[in-house]
């Protein structure tokens, strides 16, 4: 037996640390929430198409939606009808057209459109 014990190879038994399964483990977890971001954004572009549907029948916009400006909110309003846009105090906004009276047309970071009085927008 003991010639047997003497030929014998000697392989170095290599065990994982720890550490280095739970870095495994997150690499998988960072790989699923791309995934996910990705279909937020399906999401979100389908429900962004919804929101200019809506706007088109709405409104009776038949022109291209062009981004003419920039604004910011300078003060929170809600909206009283379904056409004007709720806004909250420092939300960014596009402004899509200009109409007659004071009251723009905008686009906020959500995709929804409505009418916004031009005195709580400030341009830059």
């Amino acid at each position: 037996r003991e010639k047997d014990k003497k030929y014998e190879t000697w392989m170095p038994n290599f065990q994982m640390v720890k550490e280095n399964k739970d870095q495994r483990k997150s690499s998988n977890d960072v790989e699923r929430n791309i995934f996910k971001v990705k279909k937020s954004n399906a999401e979100k572009s389908k429900k962004m198409e919804k929101e200019e549907k809506f706007f088109r029948k709405t409104f009776m916009y038949d022109k291209e939606i062009n981004v003419i400006n920039t604004a910011t909110a300078e003060c929170s309003v809600p909206s009283k009808r379904r056409v004007d846009l709720p806004v909250t105090a420092g939300e960014q906004l596009d402004v899509i057209d200009v109409t007659e009276g004071n009251a723009v047309i905008c686009r906020n970071s959500e995709g929804r459109y409505g009418y916004v009085l031009v005195e709580h927008l400030n341009f830059r």
